[in-house]
């Protein structure tokens, strides 16, 4: 893993490309001026000159070290501001920081995944790695969420995963158009649609604090042992570092100790959603 000396300080990225994803979500491809190497789940903190510094968790590929992609919904000032870089901007990157996803416990497992609108972020990054040592997997279901077709990111995914051996796919929205021909309804009617081998299976949410709420009860209720759902709980991340206390969970802090957690860790920690 590849960090800075300064843990305070960042280095430079280009942007190279940005990408609309829906109205409201863009992909940005940041060349750094060094190799950048981080673990999928991981994040960075990404630096705006004059503007301010936000958490983001890559959506790329970890074996690409010569460029990277983060995806943004516009939801506050920073973002806002993100949302009108041209290429050619030049940002600062601090990091990667935090706790990922350990696949190298997903080896000879079935691999079910709960995500919704911008969470599926970090797990666009989870099934790059998971395309990669698809070899050594047994099956990857991904049940994705958006609140309308147009909102539906990463598109193009969707056709390259149902293309592939042992990789599975289903959508649905809120609001359906006349052109929808998937399934309509909250993210987590999707599970009633998956048959899983319980015996042998890890869960993967990443999603809206709502969804993951009643994603994990869902799974529960499917017969998922606790410590085989792992939750990204990225909500109220700031320093990156520990330090200024926004992301206080209980007993832990989400951008050292996570922001990748099982439901066990966590399920008894207070307002964990």
């Amino acid at each position: 893993m590849t960090k800075t000396a300064n843990i305070y300080k960042p280095f430079k990225v280009t942007l190279e490309k940005v990408i609309e994803e829906s109205p409201l979500i863009k992909t940005f491809v940041f060349v750094p001026e060094k190799e950048f190497r981080f673990q999928t789940g991981e994040f960075i903190e990404l630096t705006l000159d004059g503007i301010g510094e936000a958490p983001f968790t890559p959506s790329s590929s970890p074996l690409v070290t010569d460029r990277f992609d983060v995806t943004v919904m516009k939801a506050g000032y920073m973002t806002e501001k993100m949302h009108r870089l041209q290429p050619g901007a030049i940002l600062g990157v601090r990091g990667p920081y935090g706790r990922g996803y350990p696949v190298e416990q997903f080896i000879d497992k079935e691999i079910l995944i709960l995500s919704g609108g911008c969470g599926l972020a970090p797990i666009r990054s989870l099934l790059y790695t998971l395309i990669d040592m698809k070899d050594k997997l047994r099956k990857v279901t991904l049940c994705y969420g958006s609140k309308t077709p147009e909102d539906c990111v990463y598109k193009p995914l969707f056709s390259q995963l149902d293309s592939m051996d042992k990789f599975e796919t289903l959508r649905t929205v809120d609001y359906a158009d006349k052109y929808w021909e998937e399934h309509v309804g909250v993210a987590t009617v999707l599970l009633d649609h998956v048959k899983v081998d319980l015996s042998n299976a890890v869960a993967v949410v990443c999603g809206p604090p709502v969804m993951m709420k009643f994603g994990t009860m869902k799974l529960l209720e499917m017969g998922f042992p606790e410590h085989l759902i792992y939750l990204s709980m990225e909500k109220n991340m700031s320093c990156g570092l520990g330090k200024c206390g926004h992301c206080m969970l209980g007993k832990y802090f989400v951008c050292r100790d996570g922001p990748v957690f099982t439901y066990d860790e966590i399920k008894d920690q207070p307002d964990i959603w």
